[in-house]
């Protein structure tokens, strides 16, 4: 009913009660007095009445004075937000859309009222798909029952589109029947942009560790592991479940290469720069095995927060020995070139000398012991002369097949007076059946020579020396209980004019390696001080 038709009934009832009040009051009652004090009565009951209603008039229009305002307030608070606000009726209707929403879908100027997203959809010609979609997945949210939230993209005119974070309430009357739906969309363009962004970059960042071909391993400010990539795991042969939360420095480095690590680490810290150290450091894997490491410590920070510190470990142990070996070569090489200018030279000059003394030995009895003595050395001049001409050029071998245990047995033969005179003792062990081997007999000899008499100058008082057919390879094993040789020096043997010995060249070694690898083998020393030495000879079959 509307505020007319109440309002005309409000009237028409007034003057009927009136009449009747009226009229009741002329036909039944006589006395005067009375009749004028019911009357009185009847206008303050209209006064009253009229009151009433003005006072009810007045609270309703103040009431609704605040409602309007307080309409404002929604609509003024819904308009300046920056999301999307739409209300709509059970059937869809859109009943109220914020200004956003409006311009968003391109109808600022289209009466949206009572209209569903499919029927607004033919206003918008950019926006049809979209809105007919809205349509589809208010329905499913109908279906639910209950309040959903999705991601849905809404593309924009210039070609970029916007993310929106939506979330729709369905309401229901009591008997269940659909009573309304509201719908917020929250623009999170910004926010998945950034999350795209950061998930870019977390990904390059992850393909950069994990595929890195360089040991790396994440360490936090106090040098605890966080985490290791794959190449670390293959390198050290260490998992990252068995040292996350392990000292980076107490892992498996020496004295001396933990305080270099600490400094490193300190100093990353306190400056937040990297810092690459010159000084390679030794790391054992595993296995046991050596490592050489060139170290990078670089800050890993976040805004301007240092959180932690990374590390490169460059492996350059193969380098460092390519490098040793090119270091060796050109001592090999020098030593030939003097061998080829010198050696000849001398020798001549040498045999004269030497033919002089033997006969003044012969005439000159009573100096008999110092020709004795000059003899020895001169003999020892030839040796070493003998020695610089192996070095001074590759000479073609002459291989042929020889059983090479009957050539040990040569040898043995041959030292056992001098064995005995160091009171050394050599044993020799067959492990297995050991075919003929392709190689230059009096050579291997000589190197046979050369490493057993190492060993007993080395006050061995037994030697070892095992055969062994592995694959397609003979190893040969020289083992004593001598005095050793510590473990810095060990990587010069070999090494021309390194020796350890008082009146030694270190040719010796030199030459035997030399034939070693002539021979396509491979020659390992292993030595502890106090404990002995183990050489290995490794020949092709």
């Amino acid at each position: 009913m509307s505020k007319r038709s109440i309002l005309v009934l409000y009237i028409l009832f007034g003057i009927l009660t009136l009449v009747v009040f009226d009229y009741f009051l002329t036909t039944n009652i006589e006395n005067k007095e009375v009749f004028i004090q019911l009357q009185r009565v009847e206008g303050i009951v209209f006064l009253l009445s009229i009151g009433l209603i003005l006072f009810l008039y007045l609270a309703k229009r103040e009431k609704f004075k605040q409602l309007k305002e307080e309409e404002q307030r929604r609509r003024t608070l819904i308009n300046s937000m920056v999301d999307f606000v739409n209300f709509k009726d059970g059937d869809g209707r859109w009943l109220e859309s914020n200004t956003f929403g409006l311009q968003l879908f391109q109808l600022e100027h289209v009466d949206y009222k009572g209209k569903k997203d499919s029927e607004l959809a033919e206003y918008s010609e950019f926006y049809k798909e979209s809105l007919i979609y809205c349509e589809i997945s208010d329905e499913e949210t109908w279906i639910k029952k209950e309040i959903t939230r999705c991601e849905e993209i809404v593309p924009l005119p210039n070609g970029n589109h916007k993310t929106f974070d939506t979330i729709k309430v369905p309401l229901f009357f009591e008997d269940g029947s659909r009573k309304g739906l509201v719908v917020i969309g929250r623009d999170i363009s910004e926010r998945v942009v950034a999350e795209n962004q950061l998930f870019e970059s977390e990904q390059r960042y992850k393909s950069l560790f994990e595929h890195n071909p360089y040991p790396m391993l994440m360490l936090d400010l106090s040098g605890i592991i966080t985490t290791v990539n794959p190449r670390f795991e293959t390198v050290t042969g260490f998992h990252q479940e068995e040292i996350q939360g392990a000292s980076f420095i107490e892992l498996n480095f020496s004295a001396e290469d933990e305080e270099l690590i600490r400094t490193s680490c300190q100093y990353v810290v306190e400056n937040q720069k990297g810092i690459k150290k010159g000084k390679d450091i030794e790391f054992l894997t595993k296995s046991g095995k050596s490592l050489l490491l060139s170290c990078t410590f670089v800050p890993m920070l976040i805004g301007n927060e240092l959180v932690g510190i990374i590390t490169y470990a460059k492996d350059v142990t193969q380098i460092r020995e390519t490098e040793a070996r090119l270091r060796r070569t050109e001592k090999l090489s020098i030593v030939g070139e003097l061998a080829a200018s010198v050696a000849h030279e001398v020798r001549n000059p040498l045999t004269s000398l030497k033919g002089f003394v033997q006969l003044l030995k012969k005439s000159d009895h009573p100096f008999e012991q110092y020709y004795t003595i000059m003899l020895s050395e001169l003999d020892r001049i030839n040796l070493i002369v003998s020695e610089l001409l192996v070095l001074a050029k590759p000479q073609e071998l002459p291989f042929s097949k020889h059983q090479i245990i009957e050539l040990m047995d040569e040898v043995k033969t041959l030292l056992k007076p001098e064995a005995d005179s160091y009171s050394t003792r050599i044993s020799i062990d067959v492990k297995n059946e050991i075919p003929l081997l392709s190689c230059e007999a009096n050579q291997l000899k000589q190197v046979f020579i050369n490493m057993i008499k190492n060993s007993m100058e080395a006050s061995a008082d037994h030697i070892w020396i095992d055969f062994e057919q592995i694959d397609n390879t003979l190893s040969i094993t020289i083992r004593d209980n001598g005095s050793g040789i510590e473990k810095n020096r060990l990587k010069h043997l070999g090494e021309p004019f390194y020796s350890s010995k008082e009146r030694g060249t270190g040719l010796g070694l030199t030459v035997s390696c030399r034939i070693i690898e002539a021979h396509k083998g491979k020659v390992r020393f292993n030595s502890e001080l106090n404990h002995g030495t183990e050489v290995k000879i490794v020949l092709p079959i």
